[in-house]
C-alpha cells in the first residue's frame, strides 16, 4: 500500500499512547506523514484525558506504560467512542495479554519493534480482514534476543536472576548478552 493511496476516510484523528519518547516522536512523524492527525501522550492519565475530551477515530496504544495498563485507555476510549479503532503494542508477545487486549476492545494486536506500515496496514484493515504480513519479519533468533533483552531489563540487569527466570545457565546467558543482536 503506498502512502498516498490511503483510504483513511474523512475522520483522521489519531492518538498515539507510549512511554517511549524517541518511539512516540518517530511513529507522530511517519503517521501525519500518511495523512493522520496525531496527538500524543506519555502516560495512562494523559491517554485517558485526551480520549475523554477528544476521542479519536484511531489509536495506538501501548500495553505496558510507567503509570499503569495501556488497556485503561482502551476502555476509556471504547466507552467514549466505540466506533474507533485501536492497536495495542507491546513489547510483551504474550497471548493471554492478546486476548485481553482484543476482548477489551482492541482491533488488533502488534509486537514491538512494530514499524509504521504494520500499524497503519492494522488500523485501516476492515472487518474480518486480516492485514498482510509483514514484508521483513524479525527471525526467529532476533525475536529470541529481544526476549532475553527485555527480560535482562526487567531483572535490572541482573545476569543471575534473569538466567533464573529464563530457565538458563549463567554462563550462556552471558554469551548471548555479550553477542551483537542478530539481524
Amino acid at each position: 500500500m503506498a502512502e498516498q493511496d490511503l483510504d483513511i476516510g474523512p475522520e483522521k484523528s489519531l492518538l498515539l499512547v507510549d512511554d517511549d519518547e524517541p518511539f512516540l516522536k518517530r511513529l507522530a512523524k511517519a503517521m501525519e506523514k500518511r495523512g493522520f492527525e496525531v496527538e500524543t501522550a506519555g502516560s495512562v492519565a494523559a491517554g485517558q484525558a485526551i480520549a475523554t475530551a477528544r476521542p479519536p477515530a484511531f489509536a495506538v496504544v501501548d500495553l505496558r506504560l510507567e503509570d499503569g495498563n495501556g488497556l485503561d485507555v482502551v476502555e476509556v476510549l471504547r466507552k467514549k467512542r466505540p466506533d474507533s479503532r485501536v492497536v495495542v503494542l507491546t513489547g510483551y508477545g504474550a497471548i493471554a495479554t492478546a486476548v485481553a487486549a482484543v476482548k477489551i476492545g482492541a482491533t488488533d494486536y502488534l509486537s514491538k519493534p512494530a514499524d509504521a506500515t504494520d500499524i497503519t496496514n492494522a488500523l485501516l484493515a476492515r472487518g474480518d480482514e486480516l492485514p498482510p504480513p509483514p514484508e521483513n519479519p524479525m527471525s526467529a533468533d532476533r525475536v529470541r534476543w529481544e526476549h532475553i533483552q527485555r527480560v535482562y531489563e526487567l531483572c535490572d540487569r541482573n545476569v543471575s536472576e534473569t538466567a533464573r527466570r529464563l530457565n538458563m545457565h549463567r554462563r550462556t546467558l552471558q554469551r548471548i548478552l555479550a553477542k551483537r543482536s542478530p539481524k
